[in-house]
């Protein structure tokens, strides 16, 4: 009776009339379908082909050079492989040119794989000190609902490379190296997850105090377990030397990560700040969602909302004084994976199958056609006539996909589907500067905003 209810009142559409599908209708679709002769050739061409190979555009294509009037020496790519723990590669890219010319290396990397155990188990910590404050609420509440969807995930935002680098340290990639769990997470991630609810269940059929302690601290413990098994145990200490690119060697030398980080990086990521690009939210405006962090202790990210050429304007002049600069995007739209390119038009899907796919960014936002999906690292552009032409990205992909591991971004594609930037606050301009200090506004974490700011899990 409530789903006749439920149907009826949709059917009614306020006050339209809902319209079926008849064979009339079908029927003149079709008769203006066949009256393009040219859909026999697509049809044949799609029978044994996909819809993207066949719509690479060729003079787009042909046209992209991977050549940059100004390039950041980087030297090396690193792999995320099958996990997300992009925005933590990028972060850490970020920091690796700072070492290689301090050190006069051939390459580096820091271990990705530390700062990842010490990110699950925060994160498990933070979602079980929620449980047990939600304890009472209706399983239906939709915030708790929010958090059993996804008690713990590999994405992850800023303030999270941030937080977890001041309070752990850092350390080289010999120190703790990839394991095959931390370089492919599914399954440990839904044992994560399953341990976590668990808990959830046992916490909620209790209303002692006590007794919620003590599940949550098994609760850690055997969180600790899975990723001390799975990925191996952080390091307390290390020895760490290196050979300079005249092949000559170091002392060796024993750090702990906070050492690490002090002494041999000495960079500091506090001093940067997040800029976003909404449009369908008001521009100079600094915004958080509630639950976007992995610590307990720490603050929700907050962005700064501003338009997109003062974006690009703030980020052209830190790339051009060798800054690279961590930024968000999706990816996954006029990407092609083979040649390293993102690019506007790369695809005509119009001209294969008749059909206009164009929108604003706005409208791309507003009806969820396109968030942020992967970060990565700006480390060079090309400068024509003192107007960026096409952008060079650093990915964490490997070198076997792209052109040997970097990108190519044409400046259209930046406008499109760039959304935010992480910089150092030298090189924001008065305005934005000041923009900072105004309070943020608070949104739910199921505001479209979240998916803006966080990109997805």
């Amino acid at each position: 009776m409530i789903l006749f209810v439920l149907f009826a009142i949709i059917s009614m559409g306020y006050g339209q009339e809902m319209k079926a599908l008849d064979k009339a209708t079908i029927s003149s679709y079709s008769k203006i379908f066949n009256a393009d002769k040219s859909n026999v050739a697509r049809q044949n061409a799609l029978a044994n082909n996909s819809i993207k190979s066949l719509s690479v555009d060729k003079a787009t294509r042909t046209r992209q050079q991977h050549l940059f009037s100004d390039k950041i020496d980087v030297k090396g790519i690193s792999n995320q492989k099958s996990s997300g723990r992009c925005w933590l590669f990028a972060g850490l890219n970020i920091l690796r040119p700072v070492v290689i010319e301090k050190y006069d290396l051939e390459t580096f990397e820091f271990s990705q794989n530390f700062l990842f155990f010490y990110d699950k188990l925060e994160k498990s910590n933070l979602f079980l000190n929620q449980m047990i404050i939600m304890r009472e609420r209706d399983i239906h509440d939709r915030e708790l609902e929010f958090l059993l969807d996804a008690p713990i995930g590999d994405g992850g935002q800023w303030n999270m490379v941030v937080d977890l680098v001041a309070k752990y340290g850092l350390v080289p990639m010999i120190a703790m190296p990839e394991t095959y769990a931390s370089s492919h997470t599914k399954d440990m991630n839904k044992l994560l997850k399953k341990r976590l609810r668990r808990a959830t269940s046992e916490i909620r059929m209790s209303a002692d105090p006590a007794k919620h302690s003590m599940i949550h601290q098994e609760t850690l413990s055997d969180i600790y377990r899975i990723l001390a098994l799975a990925l191996g145990e952080p390091p307390q200490s290390f020895s760490w030397q290196y050979e300079d690119e005249d092949e000559k060697l170091s002392k060796a030398k024993v750090f702990t990560p906070q050492q690490f980080r002090d002494n041999v990086v000495n960079h500091d990521l506090a001093d940067y700040v997040y800029l976003l690009q909404n449009p369908t939210k008001d521009y100079y405006q600094t915004y958080s969602i509630t639950l976007d962090r992995d610590m307990v202790e720490k603050p929700d990210m907050a962005v700064l909302n501003i338009p997109g050429d003062v974006i690009k304007a703030q980020t052209l002049k830190a790339v051009l004084a060798d800054e690279p600069i961590w930024f968000a995007c999706d990816v996954g739209q006029e990407h092609l994976g083979s040649d390293g390119l993102m690019v506007r038009g790369i695809y005509d899907y119009e001209a294969l199958l008749g059909v206009d796919f164009k929108l604003t960014k706005s409208e791309q936002i507003l009806y969820g056609e396109s968030i942020p999906t992967h970060a990565m690292v700006f480390v060079g552009v090309d400068i024509v006539d003192k107007q960026a032409r096409q952008w060079r990205v650093e990915n964490s992909w490997g070198t076997e996909r792209g052109n040997e591991g970097y990108w190519l971004m044409d400046d259209a594609w930046f406008d499109q589907y760039l959304y935010g930037v992480i910089l150092p606050k030298k090189y924001l301009d008065k305005k934005t500067a000041l923009a900072l200090e105004v309070k943020p506004i608070v949104l739910p974490p199921w505001d479209a905003m979240y998916h803006m700011i966080r990109g997805p899990e």
